[in-house]
């Protein structure tokens, strides 16, 4: 890994785990209606952890095998719902809403910090 890649990293996962998260939580609100649809979610700390470590990356048998140290997709997770519903769908469109309107704003300041690192590489590389 180079350095500004090492660098950009951790906004860059923060990033890509939250779009994840939006669309999922997106599907959630979406099926609101829909009988015995299932809520699901991710756990964003661990999975951003995972990613970060790379414990998330695929085994290889033979050295002669391409690694990878994205792993892949994060684990989704159904979500136990405040209240049970009659028809077996579990979203609870308040709490999905809120968990959308969290998520979004931290994608936001994800998205401004990743903004101010390139800035900063910016100003460095032009000597400012």
């Amino acid at each position: 890994m180079n350095a500004i890649e090492q660098y950009l990293s951790p906004h860059t996962t923060a990033l890509s785990l939250r779009q994840k998260r939006m669309e999922i939580l997106a599907g959630n609100i979406a099926n609101a209606g829909t009988p015995n649809f299932k809520a699901r979610d991710i756990d964003f700390a661990t999975a951003y952890t995972q990613q970060m470590s790379g414990t998330n990356s695929l085994a290889v048998s033979n050295p002669q095998h391409i690694s990878s140290s994205t792993g892949g997709a994060p684990e989704t997770l159904f979500r136990t719902p405040l209240s049970a519903s009659l028809d077996g769908n579990t979203v609870e469109l308040h709490v999905e809403q809120l968990q959308f309107a969290e998520n979004a704003t931290r994608y936001e300041a994800s998205l401004q910090f990743l903004n101010d690192r390139i800035h900063g590489l910016r100003s460095a590389l032009r000597g400012e």
